[in-house]
């Protein structure tokens, strides 16, 4: 055995013990495909906005920019490599997509997994089927859910109406309401007397992406109003020439509304916020597996 004075103790290296485990660190790190198909104006500022969100809150982004005339079938080889690779836990074709692409067909060969926009037909079916659960839920209407419960408007029970039945917002939302036990009108373009069932509704989610059409008379005394809309209208005075208005007149809504969303700054930070939230849980079943 060896003495004493032969033997030397082990360094322990800190630094090198450090780096294996932020390296263990950067493998948990959660991963956001985002994928735009040409440059239309508003879809290059939500993905600079959602890219931005990531890096504050340290998810790493993989940016794919492709160009309006790629063919579907290369988008989509896009779309299955992204599936493939492991360091990607969410997925996100940014809506809507150019002419001569099915976006049906793209966002169906997103992994089921990876689908952080909830808008997968297995997804939205599950949606759809009470006692059932999806994966993931679209991020606005699940931003939208979250503005009311954080606000302290219980849902239960409530009449919510809601403006618009896109398969982005209007639908999903309605689904989701109906899910917390609302009763749900819709309300769209072929709505004989839209006003009669706005002025009914204790909720009204408005998502038709027509500017101010919703008037200060249409609510009802201390409804709460969740304003999806974000329409240009021309204004002068302003640098760009525009402004961004919502679906409803804020000015004379929020005279009468309990609790009202503004245009700027209520559901458009909210949207970000859930595909953050969503890559996370997305990010977290992989480590449980």
């Amino acid at each position: 055995m060896a003495s004493q004075s032969d033997r030397k103790a082990t360094v322990i290296d800190g630094k090198a013990i450090a780096q294996t485990i932020r390296s263990e660190i950067a493998d948990e790190v959660p991963g956001l495909a985002v994928v735009i198909v040409g440059s239309r104006k508003d879809s290059q500022s939500y993905v600079a906005m959602k890219r931005k969100a990531c890096a504050e809150v340290g998810i790493k982004s993989f940016d794919v920019n492709l160009p309006e005339e790629v063919p579907e079938s290369e988008l989509i080889g896009k779309v299955h490599e992204l599936n493939a690779n492991p360091d990607v836990h969410g997925i996100l074709v940014q809506l809507p997509l150019p002419k001569h692409i099915n976006e049906e067909k793209v966002l169906g060969e997103i992994s089921l997994e990876k689908d952080v926009d909830g808008f997968h037909p297995l997804n939205i079916g599950k949606l759809a089927m009470k006692g059932r659960d999806p994966l993931f839920e679209p991020c606005t209407p699940k931003g939208c859910l979250e503005l009311l419960s954080r606000s302290g408007v219980s849902i239960k029970g409530k009449n919510a109406v809601v403006v618009g039945r896109s398969n982005i917002v209007g639908l999903p939302v309605s689904l989701l309401l109906l899910k917390a036990d609302a009763t749900v009108s819709i309300v769209h373009s072929r709505t004989p007397d839209p006003e009669r069932l706005v002025r009914e509704a204790d909720i009204v989610i408005a998502a038709a992406g027509q500017a101010m059409m919703i008037k200060g008379s249409w609510i009802k005394s201390g409804a709460a109003v969740i304003d999806v809309g974000t329409n240009a209208i021309d204004d002068p005075t302003k640098k760009s020439g525009y402004r961004l208005v919502g679906d409803v007149d804020f000015e004379e809504a929020s005279k009468v509304a309990g609790w009202i969303t503004p245009v700027p700054g209520g559901v458009g930070p909210m949207t970000v916020a859930m595909l953050l939230r969503n890559t996370l849980d997305g990010a977290k079943r992989v480590i449980e597996k």
